[in-house]
């Protein structure tokens, strides 16, 4: 099941952004936390102060009465209480709120009338001094400032959000134009992207794509050309189909008519001849451009193969077709292929080869490669022209026999295939052309 395709960009700005707001909200929460410990150690002190401050302020006389009550019937948030020695009550700021007679020195929670009280005690030599606060105003006053601290953080997270995306949409702006390039190509168009301004972790993807365009550029060039000589090559063929059969429906007698069914009947075989080698010859441009499949295989039983196959076109032409030296080797690649190598090499030298001549091949191992040779006692092809014959449909000046020459052109493209090299030489033995190929490393089996 395949994979969903994403953006890069949406997938970055979603992160990105993601990872502002929970640092935001985290950082929001500290501060908050931080703020509402800070605010309670502020009040703390300040009740802490509040109380040092009346241990010599209050007179030590009559208990408190409710005319010493400030602001009579009122809740204050600061509640204080200063009792005698004795256990009277001396001063209280409010009668709405009773605290506890005794309570424990120093900081304490108590609970009155169902309010919670933060309360700070403090005895002197003659009375206890209690100060509390209502909990509910110090969490309104401690929430104030924490929400003031967190505040900033709140404001600056938006923008630090519009931060992130102008700066990640002005990172992948370069990416955009690319990807703008590609979509505005025609389909014959493969001149390379610029890669100038592209970011480096970019920068190979799209050395690899121009380097893409210039293959597939080649691949095109390549069978435009292959088209355009087949198409040169099979004119002639064609009208020459044409001339004969006009000579037979002009034949007026059988010896005329069995002439003239004769050449047709050999322009066709030639003209079939031609479009099975422009078939092979487009397969087998087809696997050099994705490469052999690999397969091991014994390049003995292939030659001898494809010798038993021609071995009535060199009784023919009374050729000693024959097979030397014969090792067991083993090739990775196609064995089609190398049939169809095997059997244009022999082709080819039976047919250039005069009547009476000889054509051997062979099959050697030489250390860890294996060899396929193929050579006869014809004219040979003179070293400045061993290169050429290679090209398609490229032939001698010298040529007696008719021929398409895409023999050698389909050999070199096989041979490309598998990774092989090719060479042709002088045969030193029978004094023809000597066509070798040499396979890359690999396994083989011993003679024997």
């Amino acid at each position: 099941m395949s994979r969903r395709p994403f953006s890069m960009r949406a997938r970055l700005l979603w992160l990105l952004l993601a990872a502002v707001v929970l640092a935001a909200i985290a950082q929001a929460l500290v501060a908050y936390s931080t703020a509402h410990v800070q605010a309670n150690g502020i009040f703390d002190y300040h009740m802490q102060q509040m109380a040092m401050s009346l241990r010599s302020g209050v007179a030590a006389s009559a208990p408190a009465s409710e005319g010493d009550v400030v602001e009579q019937g009122h809740r204050t948030d600061f509640v204080v209480q200063v009792w005698t020695s004795d256990g009277l009550l001396k001063y209280q700021s409010s009668n709405v709120t009773q605290l506890p007679e005794r309570s424990e020195l120093g900081f304490s929670d108590v609970d009155s009338d169902g309010v919670a009280y933060r309360v700070f005690s403090l005895r002197s030599p003659s009375q206890v001094i209690q100060v509390a606060q209502d909990m509910r105003a110090r969490d309104a006053m401690a929430r104030t400032l924490a929400w003031r601290t967190m505040t900033p953080i709140l404001v600056m997270a938006p923008l630090l959000m519009l931060i992130v995306w102008g700066v990640v949409s002005t990172s992948l702006r370069p990416v955009a134009r690319v990807q703008r390039q590609v979509a505005t190509r025609q389909p014959d168009e493969l001149d390379e992207v610029g890669e100038d301004g592209l970011p480096e972790e970019v920068r190979p993807l799209i050395h690899e794509l121009n380097l893409l365009f210039g293959r597939v550029r080649q691949s095109f060039e390549e069978q435009n050309r292959f088209v355009a000589d087949a198409a040169h090559e099979l004119r002639s063929p064609l009208a020459a189909l044409r001339l004969q059969l006009t000579n037979l429906e002009r034949a007026d007698d059988p010896a005329s008519r069995r002439q003239a069914t004769t050449r047709l009947s050999a322009g066709i075989e030639r003209a079939t001849r031609l479009v099975e080698q422009l078939l092979t010859m487009a397969r087998q441009q087809a696997l050099s451009a994705k490469g052999a499949p690999a397969s091991d295989f014994e390049l003995l039983e292939v030659v001898r193969a494809a010798v038993i196959d021609a071995a009535a076109f060199a009784r023919a032409r009374r050729i000693d077709l024959g097979l030397g030296r014969s090792d067991d080797a083993l090739v990775a690649g196609s064995p089609d292929a190398i049939r169809t190598l095997v059997g244009n090499l022999i082709d080819n030298a039976i047919k250039y080869t005069p009547e009476g001549g000889s054509v051997d091949a062979e099959v050697r191992v030489d250390g860890t490669r294996s060899v396929l040779s193929v050579e006869d006692s014809g004219p040979g092809i003179p070293e400045s022209e061993r290169e050429r014959v290679l090209d398609r449909f490229h032939r001698l000046a010298s040529e007696e026999t008719v021929g398409s020459g895409l023999g050698l052109a389909i050999v070199k493209a096989i041979v490309d295939a598998h990774g092989a090299t090719l060479r042709l030489d002088r045969s030193e033995r029978l004094g023809g052309l000597r066509v070798v190929v040499t396979f890359p490393e690999g396994d083989r089996r011993d003679p024997g």
